[in-house]
C-alpha cells in the first residue's frame, strides 16, 4: 500500500492558549485565550530541522523528543507513513509550565500541521478525531478542546472517547492573566489532590459548574458564584501560595478570579470597563497580560512573504 503524499508548499498553523478548569469545571472546561503560539511546517528531502525563537527558545529540544514534533510524528502515521524530512519553525508566545496550556498548544499545532500537509488528510482527520488524538497524547481533553474549537468548551469522554461541545464566551468578558515568573509542573500539582473528597463539595461544584456556563456565555455578573471551587483549588495551595494568595485577594475586591489549569498563572474574568484597573492589582512580581478571547482554535493561515511566522 502506498504511503500519503504531501504538500510540497509550508503550512502555517496558530494555536491559542487556553485555560482549564475556570474554578469548579475540574478537567472539563476550557476557554481559549488570544495568546498564540505560530508554526510553520515544510515537509523536506531529508533530515529534521527545528527553529524556536520565544519561550522555550534556551530549554526545548530540537530533535524528536519535542513535543510538536511527537505530535507530528504520530498524526503522520495516523495518516499512513512518514514524510522523509521536515523543517519546523516556532514562534512560541506562551509561557511554559504557567498553566495557560503550552502543551496543549503544541500538541494541537502537530496535529492540525501535519493534517494540513498531507494530501487527503481531512478525509480522514476531521474535528472529532482531531479531538480523539489530542486527547489521547495529552492525557485529559479540556485544553485541547479549547485550543482545537476556540471560544468555551466542555470537555468529557464517553465509551473512552474525548467529546466536546464549544460555546460562545460573552463578548463582554475581558481575561486577564497574572503570569508569575516561575513555572510548576503540572504533575506536581496534581499530586497534591485527595483521593476522595467530601460529597458536599462535589454537590456544590457540580451546581457552580452549571451555573459557570451561563454566567461565562449570557450573565457576566454571575461570575462570582459561577467561579467558587472546593474540588483542586485549596488542595494545591502549598504549592503555588501566591496565586492562591492573589487570587483571594482579588476575589475580595470582587474580581472573580481563579487559578488557570494546574497553575500557577491566576485568570481574572472583567470586563472592559475595568481591564486596565485589574491589571494592576497585583505586584511587579506578576506579568500581567490584558487578553481577548480566541474564538476562532488552531488556525492553518497565510505564510508571511518571507515564509516565516510573525
Amino acid at each position: 500500500m502506498a504511503g500519503p503524499a504531501f504538500r510540497a508548499a509550508a503550512v502555517r498553523v496558530r494555536v491559542p492558549a487556553t485555560s482549564a478548569n475556570l474554578g469548579p469545571g475540574f478537567d472539563a472546561f476550557g476557554l481559549a485565550l488570544g495568546l498564540y503560539d505560530d508554526v510553520v511546517v515544510r515537509v523536506a528531502d531529508s533530515g529534521l530541522h527545528i527553529d524556536i525563537a520565544g519561550e522555550g527558545a534556551d530549554t526545548l529540544p530540537r530533535d524528536d523528543g519535542h513535543l510538536l514534533v511527537r505530535s507530528l510524528r504520530t498524526t503522520f502515521d495516523l495518516l499512513g507513513g512518514q514524510p522523509r524530512g521536515l523543517e519546523v519553525v516556532c514562534a512560541n508566545r506562551i509561557p511554559h509550565g504557567r498553566g495557560l496550556g503550552s502543551s496543549s498548544a503544541a500538541i494541537c499545532a502537530g496535529i492540525v500541521a501535519a493534517a494540513a500537509v498531507t494530501t487527503g488528510a481531512e478525509a480522514r482527520l476531521d474535528e472529532v478525531a482531531m479531538l480523539e488524538l489530542a486527547t489521547e497524547i495529552e492525557g485529559h481533553p479540556d485544553n485541547v478542546a479549547a485550543c482545537l474549537l476556540g471560544g468555551f468548551t466542555l470537555a468529557w469522554t464517553e465509551s473512552g472517547s474525548a467529546r466536546a461541545v464549544r460555546m460562545e464566551p460573552s463578548t463582554a468578558l475581558v481575561p486577564i492573566a497574572f503570569v508569575p515568573a516561575e513555572p510548576l509542573l503540572t504533575q506536581t500539582a496534581r499530586g497534591l489532590l485527595p483521593a476522595t473528597v467530601p460529597h458536599v463539595d462535589a454537590v456544590a461544584n457540580a451546581g457552580r459548574s452549571a451555573l459557570l456556563v451561563e454566567a461565562l456565555t449570557r450573565r457576566p455578573e454571575l461570575l462570582m458564584p459561577a467561579t467558587e471551587d472546593r474540588l483542586h483549588q485549596e488542595y494545591r495551595a502549598p504549592a503555588m501560595p501566591r496565586s492562591a494568595e492573589l487570587v483571594n485577594r482579588l476575589r475580595l475586591d470582587g474580581v472573580p478570579s481563579v487559578i488557570s489549569g494546574a497553575g500557577p498563572t491566576v485568570l481574572a474574568l472583567t470586563d472592559i470597563g475595568n481591564a486596565d484597573k485589574v491589571a494592576g492589582m497585583a505586584d511587579q512580581d506578576w506579568a500581567a497580560y490584558r487578553l481577548t478571547l480566541d474564538l476562532e482554535g488552531a488556525s492553518v493561515l497565510p505564510l508571511d512573504p518571507g515564509g516565516t511566522p510573525q
